[in-house]
């Protein structure tokens, strides 16, 4: 990948600007922000690791919004937040099938020696960094469990 994430991220910005995309605009906006807070509240300026980590989280919080806002009967919030996912999952890597998740989890389980539940952590460990952005980490840690117990 020879173009930065972040250079990738900017080139949308100015594309959602031209073309009048409010609401992209405004979610590219949030993504921009937030890895420029990580970098200034860490003085660092961040890699492609690090740069997937925080449109990550950002995933993450906005599936945990769609559940809460679904769970009040709050249609308009959930549609406004699955539209930032659409925006925020373009800049991620190729998400991994179901498939994927399974095999790369029965690896780890194996690799690790872990026998039971206790042992977790250490398959996570071997996974994250592996799935960053790729897959979203609580189904990888339920089917962890399923394996485990």
């Amino acid at each position: 990948m020879s173009e930065l994430l972040t250079d990738r991220i900017k080139d949308a910005m100015k594309a959602a600007m031209k073309s009048g995309d409010k609401a992209r605009l405004g979610v590219i906006r949030l993504m921009l922000s937030a890895i420029k807070q990580v970098e200034v509240d860490e003085r660092i300026q961040l890699d492609e690791s690090r740069t997937l980590q925080v449109l990550d989280k950002m995933l993450k919080q906005r599936r945990e919004s769609i559940k809460q806002f679904a769970d009040a009967g709050r249609d308009d919030l959930v549609a406004i937040e699955e539209a930032e996912v659409l925006v925020i999952q373009e800049f991620l890597p190729q998400a991994l099938a179901d498939a994927e998740i399974n095999a790369m989890v029965a690896d780890a389980i194996a690799e690790s020696g872990a026998q039971s539940v206790k042992d977790m952590g250490k398959v996570m460990g071997l996974l994250k960094t592996k799935m960053q952005g790729r897959a979203d980490m609580s189904v990888v840690s339920d089917k962890i469990k399923a394996a485990l117990a």
